[in-house]
């Protein structure tokens, strides 16, 4: 099979697949600290609020919720174009997921630490963003990149919403070729490259924020 007339069409698939991904990622992320924080810092009526999002988000069915959102909502009057629903409920997904690991982080804070806070007259804002927030960023990396590769892996749900990203385009590929064995095998190859670049780049994140250029190091103390 002639590999060179469908190598535009898998290398714009995986665009769109890598696209959707990175937008789940950095919306989801916002919606983590949300609601994260919301949970630990946010009183009883907000902290119950951002409990039942992170358990409906991560209690249910990606692909019910993908389902949901774009074939129930319209019902109602609300509608997204596909990508959009597709980014929409990643990252819901996303900030279900990650809101527990920001409230884990942010527990895990020692109490002597806000103790010294207190001791310092800092307020519950300047504590967060001074003391908690510094500390638990580190400890979150690791969860937040191992969710990030999960949801690269995930976004190949979005296929089945007629959007064309990777898995969409190896499907109509294999049904015009027949050719399952060597279409996927390059589909497995692609989110396996894709998925080495957002290591790397996670990798990279990490780093920087270990080293203390997000938070200044005397934040810690």
């Amino acid at each position: 099979m002639d590999w060179s007339a469908y190598l535009p069409m898998i290398l714009q698939g995986a665009g769109v697949t890598m696209t959707i991904t990175l937008a789940s990622i950095v919306v989801g992320a916002l919606l983590a600290f949300a609601f994260g924080i919301l949970r630990v810092e946010g009183g009883p009526v907000l902290s119950t609020i951002a409990l039942c999002y992170t358990e409906v988000f991560r209690g249910t069915s990606l692909l019910v919720q993908l389902f949901w959102f774009y074939y129930a909502l319209p019902l109602v009057g609300l509608s997204f174009e596909p990508v959009t629903t597709g980014i929409l409920v990643l990252a819901a997904h996303v900030g279900g997921y990650g809101a527990e690991i920001v409230r884990g982080a942010l527990s895990s804070v020692s109490t002597q630490q806000l103790e010294a806070a207190r001791a310092l007259n800092f307020d519950r804002f300047q504590t967060l963003f001074r003391v908690s927030l510094p500390q638990a960023v580190v400890e979150m990396m690791p969860a937040f990149g191992n969710l990030a590769i999960e949801t690269l892996k995930l976004s190949s749900l979005v296929s089945l919403i007629s959007i064309a990203d990777l898995t969409f385009t190896a499907q109509s590929i294999r049904n015009l070729t027949l050719d399952s064995a060597s279409i996927y095998s390059i589909t497995l190859l692609c989110y396996f490259a894709m998925s080495l670049v957002l290591m790397i780049a996670i990798r990279i994140i990490e780093h920087v924020v270990r080293r203390g250029d997000v938070f200044p190091r005397s934040a810690h103390s």
